[in-house]
């Protein structure tokens, strides 16, 4: 029976790029895979594809395959099969090298601890000026008892008689195809290698105990909300004399009911009289950094915002102080006796109910939008 042309094999053009033919090759491989397809005939399609893609891969392959075909540069099966699915030590290799498994970890190897996170709660102030806080953290810890071991004290660990401390299980299978070497997991010792005939009786074997502890944190002038801290070292401990995790603290800030925070700049209303917005004044702010006076010059509009600089937060990462933006806000009075009455009516009979030239022109616009 002739051969397949091996660019139809792969389904793919005879100009395809490399990407584009391993690409093509790792489809069809997860598709017929024999350890994983129920299609008819998937590891002879399997072997089909292998093959094609040995020689397609390689550019003199390739190159040759290009110019002869299946019969090679002499005339004879240059390209007359793949070799068995032992050159690769069994699918799981194949796997593997497509389809990112790499090499297994070594189960008794160091390994880092895991990252654990704790969220803050602070207060507006808090947040602007940093604070030292202490907080508490269940996380894990080694045992007393056992110091890690898992092990009944005056007894020790022994190497797993089943897979000789490797953790690992190799089961060997010849196929038509080839000799095929399974991995896995030693269940004996669940992949540690070791077996503890005895167990602690504090931590029933696993070496760790679940208990709270407290953690100094600094918390920075300036931090703002969703910004977090590192500390290095404070997470759950290692595994196999591995370093442990880090300890992540995201901080939340309570809103305030005078000031409203946007990076490193506060903003606030400032309320003021008819008469003070009219005839000007020196007013008292409140800032995070203490009372300060602005001036309020006449004839003053509502809206109208002042900076006042470096009254800010700080920058968290020590680049100065952002600035308080105060949003001038006119208040109209509520309740009136017949003196204040009495001077409005002159007022207003005197002149004082003339538009600005802000209002003029509004009401102009005002018009003109509704001209025929």
């Amino acid at each position: 029976m002739s051969k397949r042309d091996y660019y139809e094999v792969l389904g793919v053009d005879k100009g395809a790029s490399k990407d584009e033919i391993k690409k093509a090759y790792r489809k069809l491989a997860r598709k017929y895979h024999p350890d994983v397809s129920e299609e008819e005939n998937a590891a002879d399609k399997f072997k089909e594809a292998k093959e094609a893609y040995e020689v397609l891969s390689d550019e003199q392959k390739r190159a040759q395959y290009d110019q002869f075909g299946h019969a090679g540069p002499q005339g004879q099966a240059g390209f007359g099969g793949a070799q068995d699915f032992g050159d690769f030590g069994g699918f799981g290799d194949i796997f593997d090298m497509f389809f990112g498994g790499g090499r297994r970890r070594d189960p008794n190897a160091p390994q880092q601890g895991a990252d654990l996170q704790y969220t803050m709660t602070l207060d507006f102030e808090e947040a602007i000026f940093g604070k030292e806080a202490d907080i508490n953290i269940p996380k894990e810890e080694e045992c007393d008892t056992c110091h890690g071991s898992g092990a009944k004290p005056g007894t020790k660990t022994e190497t797993c008689s089943h897979c000789h401390g490797s953790g690992q299980l190799n089961t060997e299978q010849n196929t038509p195809f080839g000799r095929v070497v399974n991995r896995r997991v030693c269940h004996h010792c669940h992949g540690t290698g070791t077996i503890i005939p005895e167990k602690c009786n504090t931590c029933g074997g696993s070496g760790k105990v679940k208990e709270n502890k407290s953690i100094h944190i600094s918390i920075p002038k300036g931090i703002d909300e969703g910004q977090q801290i590192r500390v290095a070292g404070k997470g759950e401990p290692g595994v196999n004399g591995g370093p442990p995790g880090d300890l992540f603290v995201v901080i939340q800030v309570r809103s305030h009911e005078f000031f409203e925070r946007e990076g490193d700049h506060i903003y606030c209303e400032l309320p003021i009289t008819f008469a003070q917005a009219a005839l000007g004044d020196e007013v008292e702010v409140p800032t995070v950094h203490g009372k300060v006076m602005l001036t309020i010059p006449a004839s003053t509009q509502t809206g109208k915002v002042f900076r006042l600089k470096g009254k800010g937060a700080p920058n968290v990462r020590g680049y100065g102080y952002g600035d308080q933006h105060v949003q001038i806000r006119v208040v109209t009075p509520s309740k009136l006796s017949d003196r204040q009455k009495e001077l409005l009516r002159e007022f207003n009979e005197i002149g004082g109910n003339e538009a600005t030239d802000e209002q003029s022109s509004l009401f102009q616009r005002f018009k003109n939008a509704f001209k025929s």
